[in-house]
This record gives C-alpha cells, structure tokens and sequence, in this order.
C-alpha cells in the first residue's frame, strides 16, 4: 500500500543528487462536485519539475527514479517528466555532422537499461510513470514518451509530431505519425490517456485530435518557457476540448517551472511556480465524464464536413519559413 500525503504544502529540503523536492497542490474538495460526495477517489498526477544533470544519463536516470519514489510515496498514480529526460534536453553544441551525430549517439531504446529501470520501479510502486527521452529510430532519433502502467508495462509510446524544426536540434528528430490514446489502468480506476508534448500543444490539432480519439486525460512533457500565453493556450486546450490536461516543465533557471493541470471545464487544477519540485494535480475522474456527457463543447456540436482546408497542405507565402539550419520548412519531408 502507498503512503498518502494529503497536506496541501509539502517540502522536503533533502539533497541527495541534488534533490530539492516541494509539493503543491489543492485540496480535494475543490473538484468534487457541488452538493454531492465524492464518488471515486481522485486520480492523482505527479509534475516532475526537476533540473537535470545536463545530458548526464545515469544522474539524470538516478534522480529520475527518486522523484518517482518520492511521487509514489505523496500518493500520486501517474509521474510525468518534463521533455526529453534522458538528455535533460541538453542541444549539441556545434552545427558540423560530428556534433550532430554525437548528439543522435545518446538516443535511447524502449529496451534499454534506462527506460527498464522506470518499468521495474512503475511495478514496484503500484505507480504508472511517463518516461520521456531520445528514443532510437531508423535514421533519426524519435523526441518521445513513454507511459508505464502500474504493472510495468509501456502501454503507450508517443513520439512528437510537431517537432521544433525552428531550432537545429529538433531538425534532427523524426516526427511521430499520429496521436494514440491508451486506456491506462491506476489505483483509482482505468483512464483513457493521450500525449502531446511542448510545441504540439501550441496548436489546436493535437489535443482535437486527441478528443476524438477517445482521450480523458492528456499528458504533456514539455521544455520552454511557460509564459502566460502558453499557459492561456493549454486552458483552452482543456476547455474546448472537453478534456483533463497535465503538463511538467523544466524548473528554473533551465526554464521557468510553472508546471500546470486543468480539469475538463478549463479550471486550474495546479500551478508551480520556477522551483524545483513535485506538484500534485487531483482530477475528479467522475467529474471529467459527466462533463464530457453534457458539454456543448468537445465532439458534441462539430461540423466536420465543413473542415476540408484544415487538412489542405498547402502555405501561404506569409506562412513559409526556414528551419533551424537555415533550409526551407518542408512539412512532409519526414
């Protein structure tokens, strides 16, 4: 059995590896709904707001795996990581093949010893876990995440579609090709999770695409600064989406933290601020589905027959760009 913290403000200044871990959350009446009891305990989704070792694997994997017992240890039932893990998002330093090469090198497989160490510790702990890394691909590495589930099974894996391509090191990575939601199984009950990660979050596609595919929940890694704006976006995402959404960043001084979850109506569910830390989002699993069964939101009121040029690839000279090594963004190139 887990042990469960439920204290709104929880801080640990243990320093082991560098550890400085904080807990923030809202208390759990504030999701139930109004004149009724809570139904079903609250899922709980552990933010990993934690500063990496650079492109240090075994740091970056040893610190990974305690942030994850500590996480199991406040109560949650899913870990999520910020972006690219493995490396801490650590970019190549140069622009020659060498450096380029160098950097797909650290690239890692669903097999390999870092990700089975997270798979051994998800079963152990009863907890699932979102892994995110460099994932080996043919000819270029995947930006991806994994999700673990309680048993120690990868029960989905999603590699980033909308890649970075206006910075150099994402022009290296091979996009994902869809945008798969699993049914994931927790402590409290199955959910049917769905992934975007960092600048897939930016547009409205993703998490639409996500709705129709059945997603309840969508986790997102992510690495960049959280402005209010990008903030505002991913309510959105939540509200018209009709879907519970979590995202974990980088703390400062590598970004800005502000980690952050909203419920299915667009409430904020939790907010960190810059620091280092594991912040606790509670979502009503009830809750979500009765809203997702009354909104005027969601797939409820759509017009798809009525969207063609969504899916029309062609640009607007307004809309061409250049990539991060200075070449012309072809969008189907990869």
């Amino acid at each position: 059995m887990k042990k469960t913290n439920r204290r709104n403000f929880i801080r640990d200044t243990a320093t082991a590896g560098g550890l400085a871990a904080a807990a923030s959350s809202l208390p759990a009446e504030a999701f139930a709904s109004p004149g009724s009891e809570q139904e079903t305990p609250l899922l709980t989704v552990a933010l990993l707001q934690m500063l990496p070792f650079e492109n240090s694997q075994e740091k970056n994997l040893a610190k990974g795996l305690e942030f994850c017992r500590r996480a199991s240890e406040m109560g949650a039932d899913i870990a999520l990581m910020p972006e690219i893990w493995n490396i801490g998002y650590t970019r190549f330093k140069g622009t020659a093949a060498v450096d380029v090469e160098a950097w797909k090198s650290q690239a890692v497989g669903r097999d390999s010893s870092f990700i089975m160490e997270f798979r051994k510790l998800a079963k152990s702990s009863g907890m699932a876990i979102g892994v995110t890394y460099l994932e080996q691909w043919d000819v270029a590495p995947r930006n991806s995440l994994s999700v673990i589930d309680r048993s120690g099974n990868i029960v989905l894996t999603y590699a980033k579609v909308h890649t970075s391509d206006f910075k150099t090191m994402e022009c290296c990575c091979t996009p994902g090709e869809d945008f798969p939601v699993s049914t994931l199984d927790t402590a409290r009950g199955e959910v049917d999770v769905g992934a975007m990660i960092c600048f897939d979050r930016e547009g409205p596609e993703s998490a639409r695409i996500l709705m129709l595919n059945g997603a309840e929940l969508i986790l997102t890694p992510n690495a960049c600064v959280l402005d209010s704006r990008r903030i505002d976006q991913f309510k959105t995402r939540a509200f018209e989406n009709a879907v519970a959404v979590a995202m974990a960043n980088y703390p400062a001084p590598l970004q800005n933290g502000h980690s952050v979850a909203y419920c299915a109506e667009g409430e904020l569910v939790v907010e960190a601020g810059e620091s280092e830390g594991i912040y606790l989002a509670h979502f009503d699993l009830d809750r979500i589905r009765r809203h997702r069964e009354n909104t005027i939101w969601g797939n409820a009121f759509r017009r798809p027959h009525r969207y063609g040029m969504l899916t029309d690839p062609s640009v607007a000279p307004v809309f061409e760009r250049k990539n991060g090594f200075g070449k012309p963004f072809k969008r189907e190139e990869r």
